[in-house]
């Protein structure tokens, strides 16, 4: 057994027509709709083991996460993984016909210690280079803050063009490094980072201009304060301009706006119908990914997103 160290159809209904000719009834056959699934943080759930957080995952019936190699020290990513390990969580993993929808690569790409942007930059590395191994060709990211308690809480720095120089830096590297390892890097929009919209995104995706760099969508991280009387077209602009760019999608929900969100999905105030339209209408039919949300919300929330139609 593998000790983990870490806490971490829809159908068209068939309609029939009449041959003019003979008039027997022509049934159309059955279409079926790309369906996204539902993923889950593995950190989401606290057991001694891989496979014990993968068996409660299965008995959920859901069969895609996002894998977070969470560290004592507060990382998201470790500072070495050995094939061995890596082919044990693989073998677990696939033991239960899982998938892996992305592995968490979170770090602060503008923190004012050079230092400790480096030491990230590093542990990205590290993920990368075991990204095949494990079964994983997505890593998602954050584009960070000059806040040095949290690469989650906002800066007035952050709209400074030192830190949008800083990113840039940061994020070529990041890339050259996909690049190298064949994965792709999905970033977050979120409004307390230093790309806290949708026309910022674009704005790097179109000033790196790389395969490799995609976007991970969540869309209760996207209001700034007072923005919520405006959600339906701040929704329809980050999908307009960055739909055809995303690759994984987060689901959780807020409360208020000016902030992310940092509530269970189906208990706030993000419009979900409308959300969920949108991934669709771009033709995503990847993993749309819970997490913000305590072991025991768990079953409300799968309920939720199934209510949609959602696998």
């Amino acid at each position: 057994m593998f000790s983990w160290p870490y806490v971490f159809t829809l159908w068209n209904a068939p309609s029939c027509s009449l041959d003019n000719e003979n008039q027997a009834a022509v049934v159309k056959p059955k279409i079926k709709e790309p369906l996204m699934k539902i993923g889950i943080f593995t950190s989401t759930f606290n057991r001694p083991t891989l496979e014990d957080v993968l068996d409660v995952i299965k008995g959920y019936e859901i069969d895609t996460v996002q894998l977070n190699l969470d560290t004592p020290d507060g990382w998201d990513m470790p500072d070495e993984v050995g094939d061995e390990t890596c082919d044990q969580i693989r073998t677990a993993i696939e033991a239960r016909n899982l998938e892996i929808a992305a592995l968490s690569g979170t770090y602060n790409m503008i923190h004012p210690d050079v230092k400790i942007r480096e030491s990230g930059l590093h542990r990205l590395g590290v993920v990368a280079s075991a990204s095949h191994r494990l079964g994983a060709s997505i890593l998602t990211m954050c584009t960070g803050s000059r806040s040095t308690v949290s690469q989650w809480r906002r800066h007035p720095d952050n709209d400074t063009e030192s830190a949008w120089a800083d990113l840039l830096s940061s994020m070529e590297q990041a890339v050259r490094l996909a690049e190298s390892q064949a994965v792709t890097l999905a970033f977050e929009p979120e409004v307390n980072n230093v790309v806290d919209t949708a026309l910022k995104a674009r704005r790097l995706l179109d000033e790196i201009r790389s395969p490799h760099l995609k976007v991970c969508i969540d869309g209760a991280n996207l209001f700034h304060t007072g923005e919520l009387p405006q959600m339906k077209e701040i929704l329809d602009q980050a999908f307009d301009l960055l739909g055809a760019d995303i690759v994984t999608a987060h689901a959780k929900d807020l409360s208020r706006d000016g902030d992310a969100g940092h509530e269970a999905a189906g208990i706030g105030l993000l419009d979900y119908a409308h959300y969920i339209a949108l991934l669709r209408d771009t033709g995503f039919t990847g993993a749309l990914v819970l997490h913000s949300l305590d072991e025991d919300q768990v079953a409300d929330s799968l309920a939720f997103l199934r209510g949609f139609g959602l696998v």
